[in-house]
Order: C-alpha cells, then structure tokens, then sequence
C-alpha cells in the first residue's frame, strides 16, 4: 500500500473539474446555442439525432438517446434520437465483416436521413470510426456535430459544428461532454414547448 493522501487527491480533483467547468461555461454558451437551434430546427422538421462514441463516449451517446426519446425533466412527447453503440448484432457484423473502422459509416448510411443531426464523440478528436462516421454524416447531408476535448483532432474537418471543451484530461472532458449533453437535453425540451 502506498501513502496515498485522499485529501490531497480529493482536492485536486475538485478544482481540476471546476476549473474545467468553468472555462467551459465561458467558452461554450454560443456553440451551446447554435446546438440547440440546430437540434430544434432537425427535430421540428422531421428529423432525429443520431449519437455515437467509444468506450465512456459510447455511454455517453446511449445515456442522451434515452434522455430523448424517454424523458429527460418529465413526460412528454419522445423526441427521435438513436445511440449507434446499442446494437451488438449490427455492431459485431460491421465489426467483422467491414472493420472496426467502419462501425458508425455503415449505421449512418442505413439510417441517417439529410436533416438528420449526428453528433460524434470522441475526448481526442482523433477516433477513426467516429470521424468516419461524421464525414458518412456530411456525404448523406445530415448536419455534423462533434464533441471533443484538447485541440479538437481531426473532427474539425468533418463537423460543421465542433464544441472542444477547454481540458487535457480525459475524465474532464467526459464529464463536461455529458454536462453540455444533459443541458441540451433539458433546453430542446423547453425549446420545442415540451414542458
């Protein structure tokens, strides 16, 4: 056993996370803004959200489709959305018949309509399935948002939104991803008048 000091660690975690919060508070209102009208505009017209992920990020997608088409404050109206990380048939085939690679490009050409918002999520930016499938999302016309951490990665090229949030470390940038996910929840609810 090592002398690990919880204070110390407890401490540190706290302020990391605050600070992260904050600048994300600071940084992010307007993209937050444009999200939220392109996500209302999609919905209004027909349309659905189509997330995806990796590993905490896959969690993240399926958490927030749920929040959608359940209930996020109370009962109301489903709003359409999809997490691509949910099916272990499709997931398991794409996996081995086209490559790991292909895993949401292949979802969101069998699914996603133009109008249709898809928001990828990768804390790196650098996730090739989540990139394909973006740029998949772009060719079929769908509105891309992607959600990411340090420099963005790569997704800037294949997102015609992209929120980075102001952080380093993984687990920060997690925990703001489904923080600005949660909030979009709550406001397109409110959005779409249906609270």
């Amino acid at each position: 056993m090592t002398n690990f000091n919880l204070d110390n660690f407890w401490n540190a975690e706290r302020d990391e996370h605050l600070d992260t919060a904050t600048k994300t508070f600071e940084t992010l209102k307007d993209d937050f803004a444009r999200l939220l009208d392109i996500c209302a505009t999609s919905v209004s017209s027909g349309g659905k959200i189509l997330f995806f992920g990796n590993g905490g990020s896959a969690a993240d997608a399926q958490h927030l489709a749920t929040e959608l088409t359940v209930r996020y404050v109370s009962d109301r109206k489903p709003i359409p959305a999809i997490a691509l990380t949910t099916d272990s048939s499709a997931l398991t085939a794409i996996g081995n018949d086209m490559g790991f690679d292909q895993l949401f490009a292949r979802q969101v050409n069998a699914l996603g309509n133009a109008g249709d918002v898809a928001i990828g999520i990768s804390t790196s930016g650098q996730s090739k399935n989540v990139l394909l499938g973006l740029k998949a999302a772009h060719d079929k016309e769908l509105i891309t948002v992607g959600l990411s951490g340090r420099d963005g990665g790569k997704m800037a090229d294949v997102c015609d939104l992209l929120m980075v949030v102001p952080s380093n470390t993984t687990a920060r940038i997690q925990e703001m991803h489904i923080t600005l996910g949660q909030m979009l929840c709550g406001a397109l609810e409110q959005k779409l008048g249906l609270v």
